[in-house]
């Protein structure tokens, strides 16, 4: 009999010059099932599901919960070992990437702004995408003033066009893990923010897709960011202004949502930008984001110059 995780987690897995979806099963390290407790270098046990290049095609399947049902069936002959850092982002270019600002109350507390009546809204271009423990490199004339903003990522598992906040729950796959990377000086140069956050292949993404129950579509789970070990956000995402549902309601009056679609839902308090003094990321800073039963992403900042830039 197959190994029966307790939450059904799809990723995105490099094999060689190809990827696949897939379903991970566990973490081992040094021969014992760890579960949620991995590291980038730990050996994931997966299956991997149909032919599907990535999650996101994977959820264009309009039985892919079943599918997915069946996969957990297989022995373990079908296991596919990978370590953890070679997971790709588990939808490798969403057609929408819509991120919401301003969206938890100690945040908008910390940025000095009034609680808003409406979600903030901006989009990320999918190209602005990693892979969860992958390098993140940044030109050193855009490395002033870069951040870190830890975010629950609500993943779309079917067409969403006009739905009620009390349907939402039917259209949400799962959630995972974002770090909406930032360039502080370049968003707040205009009253736009979308300079600021779409930098090429920035932000940290996964590391897997954490299946959610439709008939409770919500994640209260302590979400926390570290950098060099240090502690900089911890709250709970229950702590969300407008949760996973109000946004799923919202942003499909507005315009439709299809499988693989992203809602990045919003940072809490304690990113480098309010700090007293600012403190933003160097060269050789890695930031840590967990949340409660998703796992974990770890990205380290990079700084090239022109000839690094050329060289890559």
């Amino acid at each position: 009999m197959a190994y029966q995780p307790a939450h059904l987690r799809l990723a995105t897995i490099r094999t060689g010059s190809a990827t696949r979806a897939a379903l991970v099963l566990f973490a081992a390290r040094q021969g014992a099932i760890t579960r949620d407790d991995f590291e980038a270098t730990d050996l994931l046990q997966t299956i991997t599901i149909g032919n599907y290049r990535d999650v996101g095609e994977l959820l264009h399947n309009p039985h892919w919960r079943q599918e997915v049902e069946a996969t957990l069936n297989l022995g373990e002959q079908h296991y596919v070992p990978v370590r953890a850092k070679d997971l790709a982002q588990p939808i490798l270019e969403p057609k929408k990437i819509i991120c919401v600002g301003m969206n938890y109350a100690n945040h908008i507390a910390e940025m000095g702004r009034p609680a808003p009546e409406f979600p903030t809204l901006f989009i990320k271009f999918p190209d602005a995408l990693t892979g969860p423990f992958d390098d993140v490199h940044v030109p050193a004339e855009l490395s002033d003033a870069l951040d870190y903003e830890g975010e629950l990522a609500v993943v779309i598992g079917a067409p969403a066009y006009r739905v009620s906040k009390a349907q939402a729950g039917n259209y949400i796959a799962g959630f995972a893990i974002m770090n909406d990377y930032t360039l502080r000086d370049r968003q707040y140069r205009t009253l736009q923010w979308h300079q600021g956050k779409s930098l090429f292949r920035s932000a940290g993404f996964g590391p897997w897709v954490t299946v959610t129950n439709p008939d409770n579509p919500q994640h209260a789970g302590v979400l926390s960011t570290t950098v060099n070990g240090e502690l900089r956000q911890h709250d709970s995402c229950a702590d969300l202004v407008f949760d996973p549902t109000d946004l799923v309601e919202y942003i499909s009056h507005l315009y439709p949502l299809n499988p693989g679609d992203v809602i990045v839902s919003g940072t809490p308090g304690g990113v480098g930008h309010a700090r007293e003094p600012q403190s933003y990321l160097g060269h050789g800073d890695i930031t840590r984001i967990s949340i409660d039963n998703l796992g974990h992403i770890q990205n380290r900042t990079l700084i090239d110059s022109a000839t690094d830039a050329a060289e890559r």
